[in-house]
């Protein structure tokens, strides 16, 4: 039979996680496959770029969005386990099909994907057509969109999952990413223990005469003003004009408010930020694909 779609995958792969056991995702591209037995030839059809095969591509994708919805999450790298959401799902709500649509009912989906396009209404086991608004460099842009918007998702993810100390060496890489620094040993993280309130320091110059002092809190829970307050505070005992307050998680409104008219200048960078900047200048990621898109020279042609 064809290759699935994604969104036939849905439901199939939730299916195959309602034992409750925690399953490798290696194991559930060969148990989708032979599900929906496809051939030898199928099983190994590469996606365009020829660096993974179409089904464990849209498996993956799948997974993704299960796992945006909460009704999937993975204890560890490369596994998978159903939530109790996704057993509610099987068990109370007992869809006959799974799709965009019907994930746009759990509120952490319509976050992760605030849009609707008319791909979203396609019904399971179509195929996707051409949407006759939009011009074939729309759909790219579309497209290209929600890669950005998947990758950023990911890595925000990835960075939650990593030790304190990874997560203080990112922020001072991904600061001289952007420019401040500029020389050799510009940024420095103050050391587990050491840091009194401060996590890493960027020189803007050699002799250290203008510096920016850096908070990195690696944290689920919403940053309040006292945390802003303590970090005020370590700013002013370092004799500091500059700081910027980096989390992966957010800021309370009373946080936000605390970095206002003061004499000194603090930056604020929520999780959601932070992982747009770090994909932006390209810290931690790296080129997948590359599309050139050529049209007619029309200097060229002119025949005058």
């Amino acid at each position: 039979m064809p290759i699935p779609y994604y969104q036939t995958l849905m439901l199939p792969l939730l299916q195959a996680l309602s034992d409750r056991h925690t399953h490798s995702v290696k194991e559930l591209f060969e148990v989708l496959g032979n599900q929906f037995q496809l051939t030898e030839e199928e099983k190994n059809e590469k996606v365009p770029s020829g660096r993974q095969t179409k089904v464990n591509n849209r498996i993956s994708w799948a997974r993704t969005y299960l796992k945006k919805a909460g009704l999937v999450g993975s204890p560890a790298k490369g596994q998978v386990k159903i939530t109790e959401a996704g057993i509610d799902v099987l068990e109370k709500d007992k869809p006959d099909k799974i799709n965009n649509v019907y994930l746009r009912k759990f509120d952490r989906f319509v976050e992760f994907r605030p849009w609707t396009s008319d791909k979203d209404r396609t019904e399971i086991g179509e195929e996707p057509q051409s949407i006759a608004e939009s011009t074939p460099e729309e759909q790219l842009g579309e497209a290209y969109n929600e890669l950005q918007r998947k990758l950023v998702s990911d890595l925000l993810e990835s960075v939650k999952g990593s030790s304190p100390r990874f997560f203080e060496n990112l922020v001072v890489e991904l600061m001289l990413a952007m420019g401040y620094g500029g020389f050799k040993g510009a940024g420095v993280t103050t050391g587990a223990g050491k840091d009194d309130g401060i996590d890493g320091v960027i020189n803007e110059d050699k002799l250290g005469l203008d510096s920016i002092y850096l908070q990195a809190k690696r944290w689920e829970q919403t940053v309040d003003r006292s945390e802003i307050d303590k970090f005020i505070g370590a700013l002013s005992r370092h004799g500091a004009r500059k700081g910027v307050f980096i989390t992966t998680s957010e800021f309370s409104e009373g946080a936000k408010k605390a970095v206002q008219g003061l004499n000194i200048s603090i930056v604020l960078i929520d999780g959601k930020e932070l992982a747009k900047l770090v994909v932006d200048h390209d810290v931690g990621v790296s080129i997948k694909d590359t599309f050139r898109i050529k049209q007619i020279d029309s200097d060229y042609f002119d025949e005058e």
